[in-house]
Parts: C-alpha cells; sequence; structure tokens
C-alpha cells in the first residue's frame, strides 16, 4: 500500500463519524452493545481514550488529509507543504480560540466575583 494511500476501513469510519458528531458515536456505541457487547466496550473505551466522549475533538498532530501521489513530485510536495502549513494554521487558530474562551470565561467569573462582594457589603 502506498504511503499516502489514505486511511483504512477504520480510518474511514472514524471520520465518517467525526463528520456527523457525537451523536453518531454513541449511537454507534449503542448498536456495538446490542450487536455483541465487546465491541460497544471498545468503542467506549476509544470514545474516552480519544476525548469523543467529552466533545474534545482535538487529535494528535497527525495529517487528516490524505492525497493520492499524482507522479509530478514538484506538484506533490508544494501540495504536502500547502496541506501541512494549513493544518498547522488551524491547530494555531484553534489555540487562540481556546485561550479567548478561557479569558472570556476568566472575565465573566472575575465579574461575578465583583458583583458578589459588592452584594455581601451592602
Amino acid at each position: 500500500m502506498p504511503r499516502n494511500a489514505g486511511p483504512g476501513p477504520i480510518g474511514r469510519a472514524r471520520d465518517w463519524l467525526d463528520e456527523r458528531g457525537k451523536a453518531a458515536w454513541l449511537i454507534a456505541m449503542i448498536l456495538g452493545f446490542v450487536v455483541f457487547w465487546p465491541i460497544g466496550l471498545a468503542l467506549l473505551a476509544y470514545m474516552i481514550w480519544s476525548k469523543r466522549m467529552f466533545g474534545c475533538n482535538k487529535r494528535s498532530h497527525a495529517s487528516r488529509y490524505h492525497a493520492v501521489p499524482t507522479g509530478n513530485s514538484a506538484f506533490d510536495a508544494y501540495r504536502e507543504e500547502t496541506l501541512k502549513r494549513l493544518e498547522d494554521e488551524h491547530g494555531e487558530f484553534m489555540d487562540f480560540l481556546q485561550k479567548l474562551r478561557e479569558a472570556k470565561d476568566k472575565a465573566e467569573f472575575d465579574q461575578f466575583m465583583e458583583q458578589r462582594d459588592t452584594k455581601a457589603d451592602h
């Protein structure tokens, strides 16, 4: 199998479920328990291990995009470099959004504490 052939059937199933969200993972897990309980247990363990159970979709830094080589080595190299750059930018953007959420949460908490303190003083 060529190096850039893409994910196997399990990887494609994982990506298909990821596209449909957490509900699809839960349905797959329940169906796994109904069909054969070790399948459901394996899906539950995977969901917890990969943080899909708790809404964190961040995967490892492994490449998501698998492109079949075109035969043009210059284009393939350019495409790989561009996809890597886009993935890095996406990761940086997701980190930035997480920091924004944390800052907003802290600001809201600080505002709540100030309001609580002013109410306690009266």
